[in-house]
């Protein structure tokens, strides 16, 4: 009973917002994923993503929310912040705390900033105040394997800037695979989640984030830099940072304490 896994949508003019939700504690948790969720939304997988929460359930109950569909050619970050706000007081949680990953981390930004009254605690995973040299050097070519519909190019790519060394030794096995895994019917939904990340730009606002911040990040980052984390952290009143050393961009999923450090802020009473 404590997982309590559900599927929902939510309607918004125009489309929906496919949502999952897990676990029956009082505290609320929602979890913003990053790019892949151009590639894949969390449609239908309560199940699947619920796992590695499930010690928490007692205590949390969690949101994963996939953006709208369809998400407009010209959907801003901020939109997809307003998008959110909307779908959290559609569920009707009046506060919670938000964990945003890589450009869900974008969004979490601007929903603190936008929306300070929805957001209780505040975790920034392996995600930059504005877009950078290092964003732009893997984005664009992000966008052009899309367009080309090159696939197995596109997860490579991603798994090597993304991923330690210790890993990619065992990942790279998979490789001749990946042209059929995750691969969607149109690329349209991730060239509109990429071409929003390249006109980002949150840093004028940060200071105005007024909630407690943890900010994670990799030292290895390959993706958004790892300097992106310490600069949230300047700018961010009421931020810790923690980088985790010889990790990249996919720190949250190598890491075997990132869900034990994020549930341990959650938890705390500051």
């Amino acid at each position: 009973m404590l997982w309590n896994a559900k599927n929902g949508r939510i309607s918004m003019n125009g489309g929906t917002m496919p949502y999952v939700s897990f676990g029956s504690g009082p505290k609320k948790l929602v979890i913003l994923p990053g790019l892949s969720d151009g590639l894949a939304t969390v449609a239908g997988k309560a199940l699947l993503l619920a796992k590695p929460y499930a010690p928490y359930f007692r205590d949390f109950t969690v949101y994963m929310f996939s953006r709208r569909d369809p998400l407009p050619d010209d959907h801003t970050i901020r939109d997809m912040a307003a998008d959110q706000a909307a779908a959290i007081k559609e569920l009707g949680v009046e506060r919670a705390s938000v964990l945003g990953v890589s450009e869900g981390g974008m969004i979490a930004q601007y929903l603190a900033i936008d929306h300070p009254e929805l957001v209780e605690k505040l975790i920034l995973a392996v995600t930059a105040p504005a877009v950078n040299d290092v964003i732009l050097s893997c984005v664009p070519g992000w966008m052009d394997m899309a367009r080309r519909k090159d696939h197995k190019a596109l997860m490579i790519d991603t798994a090597e800037r993304s991923y330690s060394p210790a890993y990619l030794k065992k990942y790279r096995k998979m490789y001749p695979f990946l042209s059929f895994v995750g691969r969607p019917r149109t690329y349209d939904r991730f060239l509109a989640n990429a071409q929003a990340t390249l006109s980002f730009d949150a840093a004028a606002d940060l200071p105005k984030i007024a909630c407690p911040t943890l900010i994670l990040g990799g030292e290895e980052d390959r993706i958004v830099g790892p300097g992106a984390s310490r600069a949230l952290a300047d700018l961010i009143p009421h931020s810790t940072l923690h980088l985790y050393p010889g990790l990249g961009h996919a720190a949250y999923e190598e890491s075997k304490d990132f869900n034990e450090r994020v549930f341990g802020f959650l938890n705390d009473a500051h």
